[in-house]
């Protein structure tokens, strides 16, 4: 511990020495303190690289430094001559729509321009359809029989659910809560976002 007076000699010989030894206490907590924030900082700074700690602890910041060379004097980017890494295109023969797009005028001089390119350049965008649910409402009538009495109500027809969902839609939710683990109260939510409607009806006894 040091033991330099924090002051002056002569202003510490003036301190009463219950002042002193509460100093010196004082002192004693906070070199204490930083050895222990020390150690905390130098065990943050651990990493499966420069300790025994395997890789799966690692915090998502660790990542192992790159090394740095010299500049190679070209520009960043692909390089000519390097093949480009892009989407493929789905083949001309499953395209459900092809819309040609020409221009009507040089860009240069604005004269009028007709004809047709053996070659056009390709752009295709991939979008999913406006998706609407398809509620369909089974009406099971109970009738009475003229002979004896008996009410009978109809059964539900062959392939119909007894439940709210149709095969497709419990398909889905089967995918949110079993293959990407989602809770149950998530997929109630998923149906709500992308068909507008709460999907929570039941059929009737």
């Amino acid at each position: 511990m040091n033991t330099t007076p924090p002051f002056p000699p002569e202003l510490w010989e003036q301190t009463p020495i219950a002042v002193r030894e509460y100093i010196r206490t004082l002192e004693a907590r906070v070199a204490a303190l930083e050895a222990t924030v020390q150690r905390l900082l130098e065990r943050l700074q651990q990493d499966s690289h420069n300790s025994s700690r395997p890789p799966s602890s690692d915090p998502p910041h660790a990542l192992r430094p790159r090394p740095r060379h010299g500049s190679s004097g070209r520009k960043r980017g692909g390089q000519p001559g390097h093949p480009g890494q892009s989407r493929a295109l789905v083949p001309i023969e499953e395209v459900d729509s092809v819309v040609p797009v020409k221009p009507r005028q040089c860009r240069r001089c604005q004269h009028p321009l007709q004809g047709e390119d053996p070659q056009p350049a390709r752009h295709q965008v991939t979008e999913v359809p406006p998706i609407t649910p398809v509620v369909t409402e089974y009406q099971l009538h109970r009738l009475l029989c003229p002979a004896c009495g008996m009410p009978t109500r109809a059964d539900l027809p062959l392939g119909v659910p007894p439940g709210g969902f149709g095969p497709r839609l419990q398909a889905i939710v089967a995918l949110c809560t079993g293959a990407y683990r989602l809770s149950k109260r998530t997929p109630q939510e998923v149906m709500t976002d992308l068909f507008g409607r709460a999907r929570s009806q039941s059929s009737n006894p």
